[in-house]
């Protein structure tokens, strides 16, 4: 699908956008790979690391429509990863998150009509879900306005999504935390032991993108299963496998948190179409008013419970120690340590 294509990856000097570009440029014949970020560092350790001369650079920034309209002429597909992430930093600057998180996905929708995209991808997560904090109520409007223009008869765009939970390692997230805690003898802090959280790793986030990309319909929403562990049972995991007895400190839940995180809603699960790995959850409504004001589905099925991390399958210690060192970047670090700790038993 993405030979001789040109795809564009806004904030694609992230996680996922280097993982992304990787799997492309690896699997598939892409005319042109450009990668629209406002970091110009990052964009410069991904040049000199991939030197591939399908891959351009563009700088710039989502929150300007010109700069994302200028960078999108000519691209064939695009996947928008730029957001603002960061639960604190979206609770005590919200009018930031939604200047990047809804105005700039506005820039980009906008800037896909003007210039004839066939197909996009916006990239959600699980905190979008009945969101509690600003990061995630900034996505998901986010996903609103993407579906909106789904619904729209007006849209010369394809328009879907994807929507994931916790994507193991990557910026900011818990267990590089965990190993950095444990490699320097610092207590584990651990917010609540019976927390619960999707893990899902990159390489299946990135997966789940293509295969949107590949076979995504208007308005169609993506949403990967993913195993879950408790926040006790992954503190754990890692201790054994680097051969670890630091202590675990027990901080409480923090402002922003949910105790479990919601995947797919109850209202999303009465007409998704469940297969082995993911959901496919399409478009609700559109521009009918009926449909809000007057006219039910008395076909649709009850469904009183979403998909969560809490009944999701729940890993114990060796399963989650299996999928952890299936990482890389666990491995990596893992071979570090066992070399300044000959007589620990740290994991193979």
């Amino acid at each position: 699908m993405f030979d001789g294509k040109t795809l564009l990856v806004t904030g694609g000097t992230g996680s996922f956008g280097n993982d992304f570009v990787k799997l492309v440029l690896a699997e598939h014949s892409p005319r042109r790979v450009i990668v629209f970020s406002r970091d110009e560092k990052k964009q410069h350790d991904m040049r000199l690391a991939f030197a591939d001369d399908r891959l351009r650079f563009v700088i710039g920034d989502i929150r300007e429509s010109r700069s994302i309209s200028a960078a999108m002429r000519g691209v064939d597909y695009v996947f928008h990863a730029a957001a603002l992430k960061q639960v604190p930093s979206c609770e005590f600057f919200p009018i930031e998150a939604v200047r990047t998180n809804v105005l700039g996905t506005h820039n980009v929708l906008e800037a896909a009509e003007e210039t004839g995209v066939e197909k996009l991808v916006v990239l959600s997560t699980d905190k979008a879900v009945q969101p509690i904090n600003a990061m995630g109520q900034t996505k998901a409007l986010m996903e609103k306005l993407a579906f909106a223009r789904a619904l729209s008869d007006q849209s010369r765009v394809t328009y879907c999504g994807v929507r994931y939970g916790n994507v193991m390692y990557s910026r900011g997230s818990v267990i590089p935390l965990f190993i950095q805690q444990i490699k320097s003898g610092k207590p584990i802090t651990i917010t609540e032991p019976r927390m619960t959280r999707l893990l899902l790793p990159l390489a299946e986030a990135v997966r789940l993108v293509t295969f949107a990309m590949e076979n995504g319909r208007q308005g169609d929403l993506f949403v990967r299963k993913a195993t879950s562990a408790t926040v006790q049972v992954l503190a754990e995991a890692l201790l054994s496998l680097f051969g670890a007895d630091n202590a675990i400190d027990i901080v409480g839940v923090r402002a922003g948190e949910k105790l479990h995180e919601m995947l797919v809603t109850p209202e999303e699960l009465r007409r998704a179409e469940e297969f082995e790995d993911y959901y496919r959850v399409p478009c609700e409504g559109g521009q009918d008013y009926d449909r809000y004001f007057t006219d039910g589905d008395r076909t649709s099925r009850f469904v009183t419970e979403g998909y969560t991390s809490e009944n999701a399958y729940q890993l114990t210690i060796e399963e989650t120690k299996q999928l952890l060192i299936g990482l890389p970047e666990v491995q990596a670090e893992l071979v570090g340590w066992k070399a300044k700790n000959p007589r620990l038993k740290v994991a193979a």
